[in-house]
């Protein structure tokens, strides 16, 4: 992994409407410097652009998030306790966009819950 990297994706799973995906952190990204110095905790919002990142990856398409319902950050994930997180996206066609559920786990303990709806 790059040092300037944030994640990278070790394994994808893309059947039907379902993407599953196991991602490696960088502990020595720049980020966990500020957030928070001693105390490393990935932020929310790097969490949802990882969901977008890899819904566009996966999808060869750029999709922006339109709305979030049910964002639930339920766990901190700290780099230097679990540098493996499996996340699942399950998505829809809408005529609204792409409606996602997506949840993130890290040692098999649920992280993340969120709901929304993505548009390109």
């Amino acid at each position: 992994m790059l040092k300037d990297h944030f994640y990278e994706i070790t394994s994808t799973v893309h059947q039907e409407n379902t993407i599953l995906v196991t991602l490696r952190l960088n502990g020595e990204h720049e980020i966990f410097k500020g957030h928070f110095p001693g105390q490393p905790v990935v932020p929310g919002a790097c969490i949802l652009q990882m969901v977008k990142e890899i819904l566009s990856a996966e999808l060869k398409m750029d999709y922006h998030l339109k709305k979030a319902d049910n964002l639930k950050f339920i766990a901190p994930v700290d780099p230097r306790v679990t540098d493996d997180l499996q996340l699942k996206i399950t998505y829809k066609h809408l005529d609204s966009g792409l409606q996602v559920n997506a949840v993130m786990s890290a040692n098999e303990v649920v992280c993340f819950k969120m709901q929304g709806v993505f548009d390109h």
